[in-house]
């Protein structure tokens, strides 16, 4: 049994064993961190939402390199040395300014005035908090800086900024659960604090770790030279071309390949095509290659599965000629949305069953849990744990008011805000934290949400764009875990939360509306934005025409067979595969690409895992796992040098004014 388990969690063993938590922790915040974030501010946000909307990819973790190595250089001259923890913080407030909750401003301008929402009968049910009517003067306009706009803005910042507190708070108390009381061992932390490391001076062990560093700054260089080059090709080349000339020019299609009609004949009813993104095979290396193992054959399944089901009627809404969006559309409304239900449900359940597994094998002494809270490492920064229960009560209450608010105190949905803020959230939270300290996997009990909101009653549409209690703050136990291993004190990461919110408000709010009026959203200026925007839409629009009282899309996509069919093979394969001594992380990947996979993001991601095991792998041993870490971040750098080249010279382009002489 010993040997099984032993060849089980082989590949856990060498994630775990990358990093060590360091002996003393340090301040990471100062005025030159706050340097960084203004810098990232005024010149990384607006790329990180026109290059989202161009090619989907945003330049989030570009950005974070770019600031980085930015601010190393600069320090480097003027004869310092960033510490570790500086480093981290530096990564981590420019990550958090990227991922801004004012993009979702643009989307909801192109929502409420779609055609899905305009033909399913939605748009005529939007709440003004969501967007403004369709006769808003601000539509004419292209600007967010208009009154009409200040519900949905008023709302966003009461989401965003209770979002972020709770994440931050909440996150470190399921922390302190799971790491210093359960000792978990969290396997995939330190494939996210390697790249931290590639650039920090180790101030302890400088001549000891001289080799050592020589070989992080080249394997770097190395990605970043491809990130450049790539980047030229990829991504400068349409956006300036599309910006200066009106006419995008791609050499590799943007956001992808689609062979959907050409391999029809053979394959009805399965979505093909290919996407070019070097970053993706980058990325596939990256990744434990069983995990990209179970979605490949998850991708297989599908191929073979679609074909079955279209000769069979279940898939009837297919027609030749349906390009990826629609095909993809199409089958999640006939078969794939009650049977991806049920996978998920199954992915869920064999979640629940892992930690009541170890539950019933570990068995722990109250005393024990009571000396792991208060023995904590000396310096790290924490807080008493009255003060985490006491923030939870406060947030959840806040949503459930608000939200009872905007809905008229609808008796229905208070008590689905009760249930989901006080029982279903706490539950999943804590589930995630464990699974993630274990094997580096998320739960996600799926359509928890949707499922409240259809039974309680509710008529409209106004109920899902409610700022609802409910999340799952389980992933953020890894970030804690990151900086631990870097050695930051938390205290840091909560000061920069501090600072860092208005000047997010700010400088997104500003650049979200900059973008629009450059152009209409979406448009042939943004590729990536023209061909999902209408199918994510489209697929909106099922489950909120479920609460509209009448005859919905929902009542044709939902079918009660098709999600037991799910849950039950889902089940079934997970039982089998886990009996037979699988690696947790093909379990997991199998399961869930039983789904509808694409091929689109599979087939180079899958490409790169291979490369990466049975080539370099096989080359340079467990040094591989250290070093591609460090090359995609050095490739994202690159990408992100060649984005803020491109999007300034776009910006400066757009904003000249042209005299009449």
């Amino acid at each position: 049994m010993k040997k099984k388990e032993s060849k089980v969690d082989k590949e856990l063993e060498i994630f775990r064993n990358l990093m060590h938590v360091p002996s003393e922790f340090e301040e990471g915040f100062n005025w030159t961190s706050l340097i960084g974030v203004l810098f990232i501010a005024l010149i990384m946000v607006p790329g990180a939402i026109y290059m989202s909307l161009l090619a989907g990819m945003g330049i989030g973790p570009a950005a974070q390199w770019v600031t980085v190595i930015l601010f190393i250089e600069i320090a480097r001259r003027a004869h310092k040395v960033l510490k570790k923890a500086e480093i981290f913080v530096l990564f981590f407030m420019a990550g958090a300014l990227i991922y801004v909750p004012f993009q979702g401003l643009l989307w909801n301008q192109f929502f409420a005035r779609s055609d899905a929402a305009n033909a399913y009968g939605i748009a005529q049910f939007l709440p003004v908090w969501f967007a403004p009517k369709p006769d808003s003067p601000s539509y004419a306009i292209r600007s967010f800086m208009h009154i009409d706009w200040l519900p949905v803005i008023g709302l966003i910042i009461f989401r965003s900024f209770f979002g972020k507190l709770s994440n931050m708070v909440l996150g470190y108390g399921l922390f302190r659960l799971t790491s210093d009381i359960e000792k978990l061992p969290f396997p995939m932390a330190p494939v996210g604090a390697q790249g931290i490391m590639a650039l920090a001076e180790d101030r302890e062990e400088k001549e000891a770790e001289k080799k050592e560093k020589s070989w992080r700054w080249r394997v770097f260089s190395i990605g970043g030279a491809m990130g450049l080059g790539f980047g030229i090709i990829y991504l400068c080349l349409p956006t300036l071309s599309g910006a200066l000339t009106g006419t995008p020019i791609q050499i590799f299609p943007i956001p992808w390949s689609d062979f959907t009609l050409k391999t029809q004949t053979f394959l009805p009813a399965v979505a093909t095509g290919l996407v070019w993104d070097l970053g993706q095979v980058i990325y596939g290396m990256v990744l434990p290659f069983f995990a990209m193992l179970g979605s490949f054959i998850g991708l297989i399944f599908t191929f073979v599965l679609n074909p079955v089901l279209y000769k069979l009627q279940i898939l009837s809404s297919w027609t030749p000629g349906d390009d990826t969006v629609a095909t993809i559309f199409k089958n999640n409304v006939d078969f794939y949305f009650s049977f991806g239900i049920g996978i998920a449900i199954a992915i869920a359940m064999g979640g629940l069953y892992k930690i009541v597994k170890i539950f019933l094998k570990k068995e722990k002494k109250a005393s024990e849990s009571k000396a792991a809270l208060s023995d904590v490492p000396e310096g790290r920064g924490d807080i008493k744990p009255w003060i985490i229960i006491a923030v939870y009560f406060l947030i959840t209450t806040a949503y459930i008011t608000v939200s009872g608010y905007l809905i008229n105190w609808h008796k229905g949905v208070m008590i689905v805000l009760f249930l989901l803020g006080f029982i279903y959230t706490p539950f999943i939270s804590y589930v995630t934290a464990r699974l993630e300290g274990i094997a580096g996997q998320v739960v996600e009990i799926p359509m928890i949400r949707e499922a409240s909101l259809i039974l309680s009653g509710y008529q409209g549409v106004a109920v899902w764009f409610l700022p609802i209690p409910i999340a799952n703050y389980g992933a953020m136990t890894v970030f804690y875990r990151q900086a631990e291993l870097t050695g930051t004190k938390f205290t840091s990461i909560w000061k920069v939360n501090v600072i860092l919110y208005p000047i997010i408000i700010v400088s997104t709010i500003l650049f979200a509306s900059f973008i629009w009026k450059l152009a209409e959203i979406p448009s042939v200026i943004y590729p990536y934005a023209q061909k999902m925007w209408d199918l994510w839409a489209a697929q909106s629009c099922i489950m909120f025409s479920a609460t509209l009282g009448e005859y919905s899309i929902f009542e044709d996509a939902f079918k009660w067979s098709y999600l037991f069919t799910g849950a039950g093979f889902g089940a079934i394969l997970f039982g089998i595969m886990t009996l037979l001594g699988a690696p947790i992380f093909l379990v997991y990947g199998v399961v869930r690409g039983l789904g509808q996979s694409m091929p689109h993001v599979i087939i180079p991601q899958m490409l790169g895992a291979v490369i990466g095991r049975y080539y370099f792998q096989k080359r340079l041993g467990l040094k591989w796992r250290q070093y591609i870490p460090v090359v995609a971040a050095g490739f994202a750098c690159g990408m992100g040098l060649v984005t803020t080249l491109s999007v300034g010279i776009i910006f400066l382009n757009k904003a000249i004014i042209q005299l009449p002489f």
